[in-house]
């Protein structure tokens, strides 16, 4: 019995013996294919960052490599993303909350939407774009921030949703047993308590469908349009920087080509930006998360 139990001992310390070896290869290689990435992007853009780049618009002749900057396609980046995240938290937070509070967790409808959600999430965002280029003809509305800002919703929409939900279904159903007891309402319940308790995830969330929205360029391709000047209404034309490095590093003049990969890194800092942004916020908002 000895010999079998010793046997055994050696054969599971092997075994996590391997398990980590490939856990440690994993997270080494991707951690590898990151650096590599942002150091090829940040060698390439080097000679092309300045800041005439990021205060100024692009001039006559920019695509062929004359002076000029991407302060266009930054602004529209910006302004399509807030947007979008906007309208796609207004309709993703009541139905989650929907999902959690007023039906239950074997709820054929509450399965259905979840599954609707996933099969929505997967669909590329060049259907997306397709689809939202249709809608926009329905409402005659021309290629505009507006029509951007729609579809990229759209995009966001349930990537925002299944992240949130996932989340609140961590939630202690005790939790909200003891809101009920104390008289509340449902809504005050997914208010008061589901919201706040799932703030740090809801946050996070928003976040993860932000940065999905901001650095996709097909949903926007037929729908935003694309300008040398910044948008001054939501029926303006808006460009993005995932249209720009498309449309720059399609040239065949290498100083184009260098701003392509300097409005990258620029697009890059951006989502930095907004990671750091929502740690430092999920500090101050985990003070009122039930531990």
């Amino acid at each position: 019995m000895n010999a079998l139990a010793a046997n055994h001992l050696g054969r599971r310390k092997r075994t996590d013996l391997v398990f980590r070896v490939l856990a440690a290869a994993s997270a080494v290689m991707v951690l590898l294919a990151l650096l590599l990435i942002l150091g090829t992007i940040l060698w390439k853009s080097v000679p092309a960052l300045s800041l005439s780049m990021l205060t100024r618009t692009p001039k006559g002749g920019f695509y062929l490599g004359r002076e000029g900057g991407i302060l266009n396609a930054i602004v529209g980046s910006v302004y399509l993303a807030l947007g979008a995240t906007a309208l796609a938290l207004l309709l993703s937070l009541p139905v989650v909350l929907y999902l959690n509070v007023y039906k239950g967790r074997t709820s054929k409808t509450a399965v259905w939407t979840r599954f609707f959600l996933d099969v929505l999430w997967g669909v590329p965002s060049i259907v997306i774009g397709a689809f939202g280029f249709v809608i926009m003809l329905a409402l005659g509305l021309r290629a505009s921030l507006l029509a951007g800002i729609l579809t990229v919703a759209l995009l966001e929409f349930p990537i925002m949703s299944r992240a949130i939900d996932e989340v609140m279904r961590l939630v202690p159903r005790e939790l909200k047993d003891a809101s009920a007891s104390l008289g509340a309402t449902r809504f005050e319940t997914a208010v008061k308590v589901l919201v706040r308790q799932t703030a740090p995830g809801i946050l996070t969330g928003v976040l993860l469908a932000m940065g999905r929205g901001i650095g996709d360029a097909a949903s926007v391709l037929f729908t935003a349009g694309f300008t040398d000047r910044v948008p001054g209404s939501l029926a303006d034309p808006a460009a993005t920087l995932p249209l720009a490095i498309f449309f720059q590093l399609g040239t065949p003049f290498p100083e184009v080509q260098e701003r392509a990969y300097a409005s990258a890194a620029i697009l890059t800092l951006i989502i930095l930006v907004i990671s750091l942004a929502a740690r430092a916020m999920n500090r101050k908002v985990n003070r009122h998360v039930v531990k």
